[in-house]
């Protein structure tokens, strides 16, 4: 979950170093910190707890200058956030050195290095520094040192180190954590993300697992873990420099909520045509592996988890077929029994969040013939994800940058409802049927924009949570999903408590907690649950608490006494969860700026969750 960011170059690195760091800060921003050789040779380090910026100011203002460097910026696991625990690490004034992950066995590799050595910091990463440092002294070069101390590692990381007394020379490894080398002419970069590197290179290798590479100005060699070299793919990957930009917005959060109409567009571009979804878009093996599928099984973490909520009612309701929804940290650590000629889909915005590439690659340990494939949902081609699974939609939502996914969640609802729409044709969905969803489907963006034109009801809504310690969310059937994630959004970056439950479950606990102080947000479409929930609403009602209604004029709920209405337009049954999830964005958002908190990087939390 945070940023590394490193350059081997003929010219000076820190402008591309702190450039990097800008745009890895979405990763983590706990403390930040740079390492160059400089031009005798030494390691010149600058490091800082808090934001970019702060390190920024303090890189300039001490002129640091190299050709070689490594950056980070870290979001804490050992050690709290402070300078002393800030990247890059340094031992001995020679070996330097910056990680992503956790090492888990690193209290034991501690006891095997010298009495004699001092570290500076209360990290694990620390830890690989001596170690490779113990490595050089006995006479090792640098690649020979990651070499022999990658075998004692036990964990998740991505690692790149530099040894002054070899400028001009870096290495990489990867075990866990994503790596991509960009390459330049005369020069070449590493990074945890691409996209820190999009000013200066558009080709890109990105390292696999149990791979370590040596870069220097004008080579890099890949090896395997075993030393076997390797060769990687060269992937071009041409950025917008203004995807990454607020432009006219306050947040990016604010930004990416109003670019899900064109984020909808991009996701069923060149998919959907005369009614029907083209299977084409998932791959090759698509037509082979959907005509075996006789179940599904979706596996993800936090928004993408309930995003596969939502796609289980679809998946049972329209396709006719049996769905199985896992939380990926779960799913690993548990016996299973899965049905035979199961789909197993994964879904994730980066396709680096650790648990749900740790599923997929446990899916190896199950019986032959329980699954028939696999797919992966993500927004990220080169991911992890991406490249270890058979099949692949992806969603091109473009770069996501607040933390609190937007629309990265709204497209992979998108893509999962073309998934149902693929393999209802197999059983149980009427042509007429998928022709209708499909036009449906076409008519989303138009749909999202009409929502979002309630932005200044909904921010005058907020008002209502602005003092209030907590919230609760109800829904019913494919919406109690949408609750749940309007609950996550207010809790991450408000820092309200926030709980959802289907609305049916009110009397069975939540309503003891209900008074003026709690505010109630209802999500109540026009569908065949709406008597049920008016019912429920009732309840809340007439125990004080303060109501926030979001329903169409149809269902004739009428504002009253703490019931505030957020009368939203008409729309089919099928779509209500990708359009009534725009209200919870929006409310999240402006209760966020009003609270005055960090709404694009809020506290503890990372975009890219790729350690346990």
């Amino acid at each position: 979950m945070c940023g590394i960011v490193g350059a081997v170059s003929q010219r000076n690195v820190v402008p591309i170093l702190l450039d990097g760091l800008h745009r890895l800060e979405y990763r983590g921003y706990d403390s930040a910190g740079i390492a160059v050789i400089n031009a005798d040779n030494k390691i010149a380090r600058v490091r800082r707890e808090g934001k970019v910026k702060i390190i920024e100011e303090s890189v300039l203002a001490s002129a640091t200058k190299g050709n070689t460097g490594i950056a980070h910026t870290r979001w804490a696991t050992h050690g709290t956030p402070s300078e002393r625990n800030a990247h890059p690490h340094l031992v001995g004034d020679r070996v330097v050195l910056v990680h992503n992950g956790i090492i888990e066995n690193y209290l034991k590799l501690k006891e095997s290095l010298a009495p004699n050595l001092v570290l500076g910091s209360d990290t694990d990463s620390e830890i690989i520094a001596a170690l490779i440092y113990q490595e050089l002294i006995k006479g090792k070069d640098l690649l020979s040192a990651v070499q022999t101390i990658v075998k004692v590692l036990d964990g998740a990381y991505a690692i790149a180190v530099l040894d002054a007394q070899h400028p001009d020379y870096m290495v990489v490894a990867r075990y866990g954590s994503p790596v991509a080398i960009g390459l330049g002419l005369g020069e070449n970069f590493v990074a945890s993300d691409p996209m820190a590197l999009h000013k200066v290179s558009q080709e890109f290798i990105y390292l696999e697992e149990q791979d370590i590479a040596e870069i220097s100005l004008n080579e890099i060699k890949i090896y395997d873990f075993s030393g076997n070299i390797v060769t990687r793919e060269v992937h071009n990957r041409a950025m917008h420099y203004e995807a990454a930009d607020k432009g006219n917005y306050r947040h990016f959060m604010q930004k990416e909520i109003f670019e899900q109409t064109d984020a909808i567009t991009s996701t069923l571009a060149g998919r959907v045509h005369g009614g029907h979804v083209l299977e084409q878009a998932f791959g090759r093996q698509s037509e082979e592996i959907f005509n075996k599928t006789k179940s599904v099984t979706l596996v993800a973490c936090g928004s993408s988890y309930y995003a596969g909520l939502v796609a289980r009612h679809w998946l049972e309701a329209i396709a006719g077929i049996p769905c199985h929804v896992e939380i990926a940290s779960e799913f690993r650590y548990r016996k299973r029994i899965v049905a035979p000629d199961t789909l197993f889909v994964t879904i994730s915005q980066s396709g680096e969040t650790a648990d749900t590439i740790a599923a997929l690659a446990d899916t190896k340990n199950d019986p032959v013939g329980t699954y028939v494939g696999t797919l992966t949902i993500c927004n990220v081609p080169e991911s992890t994800l991406v490249r270890n699974s058979d099949l692949v939609l992806l969603t091109h939502a473009g770069p996501e940058i607040g933390v609190a996914s937007t629309k990265g969640f709204m497209t992979q609802l998108v893509a999962l409802l073309m998934l149902t729409l693929a393999l209802g044709r197999r059983r149980s969905l009427e042509p007429d049927q998928a022709v209708q969803i499909a036009a449906q489907l076409t008519q989303l963006p138009q749909l999202v924009a009409d929502f979002l034109t309630l932005d200044a009801q909904i921010k005058k809504l907020a008002n209502y949570f602005v003092d209030m310690p907590y919230a609760l969310f109800l829904g019913r059937g494919a919406l109690f999903p949408i609750a749940l994630e309007g609950a996550l959004k207010l809790k991450e970056i408000s820092y309200i408590h926030a709980e959802a439950y289907a609305a049916g479950e009110l009397k069975h606990g939540p309503l003891a907690l209900v008074d003026k102080d709690m505010p109630v947000v209802v999500l109540a479409p026009n569908d065949h649950l709406l008597t049920k929930l008016k019912s429920n609403i009732q309840e809340v009602h007439t125990r004080g608490g303060e109501l926030i209604v979001i329903t169409p004029k149809s269902s004739h709920i009428q504002p009253d006494q703490n019931i505030h209405v957020l009368e939203v337009p008409e729309i089919p049954n099928t779509l209500a969860p990708l359009t009534y999830v725009i209200p919870l964005q929006l409310l999240a958002y402006h209760v966020a700026v009003m609270k005055g908190t960090d709404v694009d990087q809020p506290r503890n939390l990372a975009k890219s969750v790729t350690v346990e």
